[in-house]
């Protein structure tokens, strides 16, 4: 019998993460299997359970369930409790623990895959939610010279920076306070694109040599990413290697090895076959 491991997710037909995990499972010789599961939006905490009855070990939590699988957690990792969101869970007896691996995801795949350090650079976050508020303080960690929240809700941006103004400056704010400022990294942590919307920036915030950054992937990360080219932005990265990466992490809590994420990136991008394939 091999482990059983899970995504839940509304929507999550799109995601990657079981052909990630397999293609780790294979390169580190574990024994489990992992499922992508289509949570009700409003029975998110009956389907973890649920899974939980069923022998599962593990699960990641992708939108919109991060700050409710932060409030379902009974055990809270350090990071986790500093962002206000989980995207990874462990289950261990009557133990449910809560991490977030998605700012360690994010720093891997902006420092070390695309050679982009932090340090010294404007940053702009896009949104406020979930998956924003996991990658606050890593970011803040790496020595940005400014980094600011910017959202539809002012409100919410504005709650989400002061949440951070402990440990560094951030500015929150909604889109039109945007004006007249241009960042070195901007980056797209809302879900707007799944709904074919984009963020209202405003024109010049690219600065010279920017990357655009989206946290989706595919399809997905396009329209965000076709308005940064439009705008000027140096560079353009989709989510893909913050997946692989955040994943790698998560893979590393529950199994306690840690795989390594560059064939798996090179195999999802289409640039190597996948090597489960010939087994």
């Amino acid at each position: 019998m091999s482990d059983r491991y899970c995504v839940l997710g509304n929507p999550v037909g799109h995601s990657k993460s079981p052909l990630i995990h397999h293609a780790f499972a294979v390169q580190c010789r574990q024994p489990m299997s992992y499922q992508a599961i289509l949570a009700p939006i409003d029975g998110f905490a009956d389907s973890v359970r649920r899974f939980v009855a069923e022998g599962g070990r593990g699960a990641n939590v992708t939108v919109p369930f991060k700050e409710q699988a932060f409030q379902l957690a009974n055990r809270l990792s350090s990071r986790a409790t500093v962002a206000g969101a989980v995207n990874t869970l462990l289950f261990d007896g009557d133990a449910m623990v809560g991490d977030n691996t998605d700012g360690a995801g994010l720093l891997r795949d902006l420092t070390l895959n695309l050679a982009f350090p932090l340090a010294g650079r404007r940053v702009l976050l896009l949104g406020a939610g979930g998956a924003a508020r996991g990658v606050v303080a890593p970011l803040l960690d790496e020595g940005p010279a400014a980094l600011v929240i910017a959202n539809r809700s002012a409100a919410r941006a504005e709650d989400l920076a002061r949440h951070f103004a402990t440990t560094a400056t951030v500015v929150g704010g909604d889109y039109q306070a945007l004006a007249g400022e241009s960042f070195d990294l901007v980056i797209n942590a809302t879900s707007a694109s799944l709904a074919g919307e984009l963020p209202p920036l405003p024109p010049g915030i690219f600065a010279a040599g920017s990357l655009a950054y989206d946290m989706m992937y595919g399809d997905g990360a396009r329209p965000f990413l076709a308005l940064a080219d439009r705008q000027g932005a140096a560079r353009l990265a989709d989510g893909l290697g913050m997946l692989v990466e955040q994943a790698a992490e998560a893979f590393h809590l529950w199994r306690g090895v840690r795989p390594d994420s560059a064939p798996v990136i090179a195999m999802l991008r289409g640039v190597v076959p996948d090597p489960a394939a010939r087994r």
